[in-house]
């Protein structure tokens, strides 16, 4: 009941402060005007996720105060986390330099890095020791998953959806099987999401905003590099949960890159975008994701994370593989498309 009241209580606080948010949007002129990468037809305020991103900044200072958060973790994802969403919510109200922004992208990220304490230690496919090329990896992780966060937030709902199914199905790996892990951090993060999402979805009132998406991806990524801290495994089940996003979102830039197409170029031809265009809406895509999320990766999240596999990462093959014959079908990547 004290965990269940806590949720309810952030999620009325990004409820009530998105609300805020939309009124300073429309006052301060801060739209979101439709472009060559945009899903949307209609001018939309932006900049709503900075509700998110206080109401759990808050909720982890209020476990990490009651002493249900480790301090480590929890300053870890405040800090990091802090200096990505003050980035965002300047880009969000104007533009900064793509080069200046991905060089705090990288110090966000190898800070968090090194605040977890590095993860040369960590082996892989049963036994294998990537030694000091395991920390460039995680840095490379992160910078990777805050920009595919970015990336894939183009349609109603897709990115709240993403982090609350994302976070709920962890939450519930954690509370069965690690209690080394906080459960009630995923618990708190889903509640502060969504708070948002009804802002947001199935018609969006607001948008999310770089200050919201990109702390979410960082946030999502480090939750995830601290579980690999403990288990292979429940990193692996990471790494399954947030399948679409990671799969789409890299197939996409894979394919552009090798037609020729400049990676930071903006375009709308992510597989989640050519969908909703080939249906004429948001709403089925945005349910589609959480379906799948829910009814094909947490299952096998959980089975690789329950289960004592010699080679957990084999479960991410399995997961991916109708992941990517999608991307291959729907042509993610082809503008024509």
């Amino acid at each position: 009941m004290y965990i269940l009241g806590s949720c309810i209580a952030f999620f009325i606080l990004s409820l009530l402060f998105t609300g805020y948010m939309r009124h300073y949007a429309l006052k301060k002129n801060i739209i979101d005007n439709p472009n060559e990468r945009s899903s949307h037809s209609v001018p939309t305020p932006r900049g709503g996720g900075v509700a998110v991103v206080l109401s759990y900044l808050l909720a982890l200072s209020f476990l990490i105060y009651t002493n249900q958060l480790n301090n480590d973790i929890g300053l870890t994802l405040i800090g990091a986390g802090l200096v990505i969403s003050v980035l965002g919510f300047l880009d969000d109200h104007g533009h900064i330099n793509s080069m200046i922004r991905l060089a705090i992208h990288f110090i966000a990220a190898i800070s968090a890095v090194a605040s977890l304490g590095g993860f040369s230690a960590v082996a892989v496919f049963n036994g294998f020791q990537l030694g000091f090329a395991a920390n460039i990896i995680a840095v490379l992780f992160l910078v990777w998953l805050l920009n595919l966060y970015n990336f894939m937030d183009g349609i109603n709902g897709i990115a709240s959806a993403e982090a609350i199914t994302s976070a709920l199905s962890m939450a519930f790996l954690y509370w069965m099987l690690s209690p080394v892990l906080n459960f009630q951090a995923l618990l708190l993060l889903a509640a502060a999401v969504s708070g948002f999402m009804l802002w947001n979805f199935p018609k969006a009132k607001i948008f999310m905003g770089d200050a919201c998406s990109g702390f979410l991806g960082l946030t999502l990524g480090i939750l995830a590099l601290y579980a690999l801290k403990q288990d292979l495994a429940l990193f692996c089940a990471w790494l399954i949960c947030l399948g679409v996003f990671i799969v789409d979102a890299t197939y996409t830039l894979i394919r552009r890159i090798l037609t020729g197409h400049k990676m930071y170029d903006a375009h709308r031809s992510h597989a989640y975008q050519i969908l909703s265009r080939k249906v004429g809406s948001h709403t089925p895509v945005t349910l589609c994701v959480a379906a799948i999320n829910i009814l094909w990766l947490f299952p096998i999240a959980y089975l690789v994370a329950s289960q004592d596999y010699t080679y957990p990462e084999l479960g991410i093959l399995i997961a991916y593989m109708p992941l990517i014959a999608c991307a291959v079908i729907v042509k993610a990547g082809d503008p024509y498309a």
